[in-house]
């Protein structure tokens, strides 16, 4: 069979056969009933629906976390608000207390009594509920309007949903969804606790060993995890950090499972995806090929030089970069394996094939062509307009605004536009000033000058290199008539003179603001220059084009559900909270290649180089796994697990997400996915996409063995099953309703 015929049938199949793959799809919770508890009992989960998401009782809702607005996911564990999230989501609040001094990056961070515990700066939320409100929405749409005023509309709809349901209500934050491509609209409402406080990490060597080299890969053998707890004030509700607060005392913490993992257990994961393009078309694909994923990492990579520079070569800029660095290099690695990924799977092809069929579907009756027939016109017109803006778009997103000044500056247009308009309204400038100097003393705890002057420097040099004149700003003129064309002279010159980039002359400025001053500043006429070349021109041609791909891609996909009704369809992520199911299971990535299940820490001293900052293995750690002072974290065979493999359909977001067993247990924590099925986000692919996720039992032993932090696993309530015999709890015995709940279920 030919490769075109096979892609074609392929296609065909993935289009048209129910979604019963295990492991794909990112479910709502208030559907998980109706659509999916079927077939999750027959691949082994033991509970009901109602266990997961209820509206009249405790339940595993109650205890997964949004953090921030949704960056990452967090599971308590405790009657006490316990909480664990991945190393990299703690990175922040890590470094946020390190210095050259303590560096908790490189040594770790563990509160051995409460009063150690630090606050981290993000609030966490929990769901309420969710609440369908299709039929309010569209009833509120009349037939007809353009797809501008259909936008419009929604605005407002979501905007009044969002102001009733919070309305009176302290710390309730309510989402207005769009989902399925402007075919359904949903409220999630949350209650949000603003006092979370890192409670232990372990070092870098363990939360990110493998560093670039293995991120995305598999094997794995990373103690990727960071602990936290949530207080509120004395009365139990939600409050701003004092030492007054108490505990945060859940409706429902998960147990923690001793018992482990094995091939073909059943795996399900919660938490909050990020984005997901699952509806892309084939014009999207050819777009994200050939224009916008070459550009990140093209930009990425030279950032990413130009920073390791200066932190190599200085700690203070090491620790002040480190969260910096790692959230650059993390996408720039995943963009490099996503373009191999879609390549690989033959993605397009798929993608094309499947359109084909929809419009010979949608051809074949004179009903569905008047309802549907546009959309693939809208989509190609849509996609071919965008192609024209999209370089120079990515560029600008990516290189511009990747120079901190130039993004500092932005904090100050406000005051500039109020000084310009309004200069003798000094109540309000006096204001401005103010905000911007709380705002100026959060950037520059982070901020090295010199690293960015030269990030500066390289982001403007390649948008002058690689992108077409009429699409550049209009700085670039400056630099070519007054520099010769340097951008390090030009780049100098400013930040030698800036006060965006000088804290000193920033504050003079700021108590005593003068129009001229920002007019005249090189930083200032850098980033106004960028802003009006996104908003003047490049952000109105995109948004043009997005009109037509929007309308095509909302006719595409409820022509895609009218078509198989009986699929059993899930919408794109969109941060918000999501559940995956599926089972434990191994891979073949290619022809001879096999990987396993799960990783031990004979993968950690195999790899182990300690003249290699990303396979450094601590002195103590090494001692202990040489020594194999595992305790009861061991394999039954005397290994200790490390990482595990499973089915499960996750993105960015779920970062931290529980992984949990049929008994509502938790096994481990969920981290990353493999290199092999990068494609993912667009385009699942079920023998090979995974989830990569550290084993709970070796989070326990590194709190418990590595850092000496017993107490805190004696805070939480862990389960094993002895063979043969009914489940047993293992000290603390419960407690509170919570915990009497979580050991009736075992």
């Amino acid at each position: 069979m030919n490769l075109k015929k096979y892609v074609a049938l392929l296609a065909l199949a993935v289009f048209t056969i129910p979604a019963s793959w295990a492991g794909e799809g990112m479910w709502l919770l208030n559907k998980l009933k109706q659509v999916n508890e079927a077939q999750m009992r027959e691949l082994g989960f033991k509970l009901t629906a109602e266990d997961i998401y209820s509206l009249n009782q405790a339940s595993m809702k109650d205890a997964v976390a949004r953090m921030g607005g949704g960056f990452c996911t967090g599971e308590v564990v405790s009657a006490d608000g316990l909480m664990l999230s991945n190393h990299h989501c703690g990175f922040d609040a890590i470094q946020s207390i390190s210095s050259v001094e303590h560096d908790y990056l490189t040594d770790g961070f563990w509160a051995m009594t409460r009063d150690q515990e630090s606050p981290t700066g993000f609030e966490v939320s929990f769901l309420q509920y969710i609440t369908d409100v299709t039929d309010t929405v569209l009833s509120a749409l009349p037939a007809g309007i353009s797809e501008e005023a259909r936008d419009s509309i929604l605005q407002v709809i979501g905007a009044d949903l969002e102001r009733k349901a919070t309305e009176g209500k302290p710390h309730i934050l309510a989402d207005f969804k769009v989902m399925f491509e402007g075919n359904e609209f949903y409220m999630f409402v949350y209650k949000s606790y603003p006092d979370v406080r890192l409670v232990g990490a372990p070092p870098s060597a363990i939360g990110k060993f493998g560093g670039d080299t293995d991120n995305w890969q598999w094997p794995r053998h990373t103690g990727d995890f960071s602990m936290f707890r949530i207080y509120t004030g004395p009365d139990g509700e939600p409050a701003e950090y004092s030492k007054e607060n108490i505990p945060f005392k859940p409706k429902w913490h998960f147990p923690v499972s001793l018992d482990g993992v094995k091939k073909g257990d059943f795996t399900m994961i919660m938490g909050f995806p990020g984005s997901t393009d699952r509806f892309l078309n084939s014009d999207g694909v050819k777009l994200a090929l050939d224009v916008e994923q070459p550009s990140r990492v093209k930009i990425r990579g030279e950032k990413l030089e130009t920073m390791k520079e200066h932190m190599d070569a200085d700690d203070a800029t090491r620790i002040k970069y480190a969260s910096k660095y790692a959230q650059i290099a993390n996408y720039w690695k995943y963009f490099i394996g996503q373009q191999k990924g879609l390549k690989a799977q033959h993605v397009w092809d798929r993608k094309k094939a499947q359109e084909d069929d929809l419009m010979a579907w949608v051809n074949a009756d004179p009903a569905r062509k008047a309802k549907y027939g546009e959309m693939q016109a809208d989509l190609s017109e849509g996609y071919a307009e965008r192609a024209s803006f999209e370089k120079a778009s990515t560029y600008m997103q990516e290189g511009a605004f990747g120079s901190e000044a130039v993004v500092f500056g932005f904090r100050l247009y406000g005051l500039m536009m109020q000084l310009e308009n309004d200069p003798k309204n000094t109540e309000k400038i006096t204001a401005m000033a103010d905000r911007a100097k709380a705002s100026a003393r959060d950037f520059w705890k982070d901020y090295d000058p010199a690293t960015d002057q030269d990030v500066t420097a390289a982001m403007f040099a390649m948008i002058h290199k690689d992108v077409d004149p009429a699409q550049q700003p209009d700085i670039m003129a400056t630099v070519t008539k007054k520099y010769k064309g340097d951008f390090n002279k030009w780049a100098e010159a400013m930040f030698k003179t800036s006060v965006l980039t000088d804290s000193t002359r920033l504050m003079a400025f700021l108590n005593a603001p003068k129009l001229k001053t920002l007019q005249k500043d090189m930083g200032m006429q850098t980033m106004t220059s960028s802003l009006n070349l996104y908003r003047g021109v490049l952000g109105p041609g995109i948004d043009v084009a997005q009109v037509k791909i929007d309308k095509g891609y909302r006719l595409m996909v409820a022509a895609m559900r009218e078509k198989d009704p009986n699929k059993m369809w899930y919408p794109n992520a969109n941060s918000t909270e999501r559940l995956t199911y599926g089972v434990a299971n191994d891979y073949s990535p290619a022809d001879a290649v096999h990987y396993d299940l799960t990783t031990t820490q004979l993968g950690i001293l195999q790899k182990e180089d300690n003249t290699n900052d990303e396979f450094v293995v601590p002195k103590r750690a090494h001692e202990l796994l040489v020594n194999k002072d595992f305790g009861r974290y061991a394999n039954p065979d005397g290994t200790l697990p490390v990482c595990f493999l499973s089915e499960n359909d996750i993105t960015g977001g779920n970062s931290g997400s529980p992984v949990i067993n049929g008994n509502g247990e938790l096994i481990g924590i969920a981290f990353d996915g493999n290199w092999e099925a990068m494609s993912g986000d667009i385009s699942y692919e079920p023998e090979l996409q995974r989830t990569i996720s550290v084993d709970i039992r070796y989070v326990l032993w590194v709190i418990d063995k590595y850092a000496g932090a017993k107490h805190l696993v004696d805070e939480m309530t862990l389960v094993k099953k002895p063979v043969d015999v009914p489940m047993e709890v293992v000290p603390p015995a419960p407690t509170s309703a919570t915990d009497k709940r979580a050991g009736a279920k075992n």
